[in-house]
């Protein structure tokens, strides 16, 4: 009989295993760092119109532009008025979270990594960019009163945090108002795979704020493709009760199909959040997703 057995590595970690995360760290960080440089080399910049003193750009004048943001120099040389913009140079808080459940710990065949590494590796990856932007980063569930990581120096301490960090499920206490900024940005890394309602009560309470964020399913190929055949005992690794199944093959249609109408119901949320939703799968190279997330976040604040 064939079966399909998953482990649970990190959950309830014991000090012996949290050391030996930690020591892993500045691996995890180098490769961040390497992801990182590599979306920056197609990237100039998270430039955008807002309030400061670098030039950005001149646009053409349009009605309901101030008199006072005509560039008189430059409309002189052509026949019609211009605007001067400059670039938005005020630091923004970009809150970041790792979904600690088993279920990301896992990984089949189809990958070298484990979920959870490879949200890890994003979440870095992405820090890196934005320090690098000169934003200011923050990891959720964060102590009251803490202070973000800022500068290019903090990736090691931000990635340290980040392996000591206490387990916080996604709920409404995790992305409560006194927890996120008013104007606060947050990027949820997980597999998302629990019932939508338990998605949808942790993210309604955004969608009358000015707060926007972006989630990211991260997934193993197995899970996506269902790639078993014959007789398969599945495993649980959050207390589900083992499911056989006499032949796989029989139920990968349902499977995909009821896989789809979930990740339907999720860009659903995201949506009337006004969030964003990607998907990234372990198999692929982390590079595409981290440029998709990046240019996502582009956008200013209140957009």
């Amino acid at each position: 009989m064939a079966e399909a057995r998953t482990t649970a590595t990190l959950a309830g970690v014991a000090p012996a295993l949290a050391e030996s995360l930690g020591a892993g760290l500045p691996p995890l960080v180098v490769e961040a760092e390497r992801v990182a440089a590599t979306v920056m080399q197609g990237v100039h910049g998270r430039r955008r119109s807002g309030q400061g003193e670098a030039f950005w750009q001149f646009r053409p004048y349009v009605a309901g532009d101030a008199a006072a943001r005509v560039d008189w120099r430059q409309s002189a040389k052509a026949d019609r008025l211009f605007v001067r913009e400059t670039e938005w140079e005020a630091a923004q808080t970009v809150l970041l979270w790792r979904d600690p459940s088993a279920s990301m710990d896992w990984k089949s065949h189809l990958s070298n990594t484990e979920k959870a590494r490879r949200a890890d590796l994003l979440l870095l990856a992405l820090a890196a960019l934005l320090l690098r932007g000169g934003e200011r980063v923050r990891l959720l569930p964060s102590p009251r009163g803490s202070r973000a990581f800022a500068g290019r120096g903090a990736l090691p301490a931000l990635a340290r945090a980040l392996a000591q960090q206490a387990e916080a499920r996604l709920d409404a206490d995790l992305l409560s108002e006194h927890a996120v900024p008013r104007h606060g940005r947050l990027v949820l890394f997980g597999d998302f795979l629990q019932p939508l309602t338990e998605v949808q009560a942790a993210l309604g309470a955004f969608a009358a704020r000015p707060v926007r964020g972006q989630l990211v399913q991260v997934m193993d190929p197995a899970e996506e493709t269902l790639p078993y055949d014959g007789r398969v005992r599945f495993e649980g690794l959050e207390g589900e009760a083992p499911t056989l199944v006499p032949r796989v093959q029989d139920v990968r249609a349902l499977y995909a199909e009821r896989l789809a109408l979930h990740r339907a119901g999720l860009a659903d949320l995201a949506r009337a959040a006004g969030w964003g939703f990607t998907v990234h799968r372990t198999d692929k190279p982390p590079e595409a997703a981290l440029l998709a997330l990046w240019m996502a976040l582009a956008p200013p604040m209140g957009a």
